[in-house]
């Protein structure tokens, strides 16, 4: 069982920078994959960043890419998200999960465990 804690989101202008960060409990943070996720209004959850058990390997939808940063600290049981000049259309719900195997994945259905969410909402 990980259950897990994201906290970092809030209001934010255009061009701002946050830093996200998702506390795991449990004892199979550092054999898991995690990602962070994202869910607008009316729109389907999408990938935002995937890393490996190691941190070794990312991935990030082309969106984001070059803008945010995923990162994990095994010790910590955390994983983060420095979400850099963020825009509007960044503005969502932004969630953690673990997927409690190896490798990087995209899709919310290989993703075993999700945290509750936090709200950034990105101001023009």
């Amino acid at each position: 069982q990980v259950q897990l804690v994201e906290s970092g989101g809030e209001l934010v202008q255009a061009g701002g920078s946050l830093r996200l960060s998702c506390a795991a409990s449990g004892r199979t943070f550092s054999s898991s994959a995690m990602g962070w996720f994202r869910q607008a209004p009316g729109k389907e959850r999408e990938l935002v960043a995937a890393i490996s058990r190691s941190g070794g390997r990312t991935n990030y939808a082309p969106s984001v890419k070059g803008r945010f940063t995923i990162s994990r600290d095994n010790a910590k049981n955390t994983v983060y998200l420095q979400m850099n000049n963020l825009k509007p259309e960044d503005t969502a719900v932004y969630y953690c999960a673990a997927a409690t195997r190896g490798g990087t994945y995209s899709r919310p259905s290989e993703y075993d465990y999700w945290g509750q969410g936090t709200q950034v909402t990105v101001s023009s």
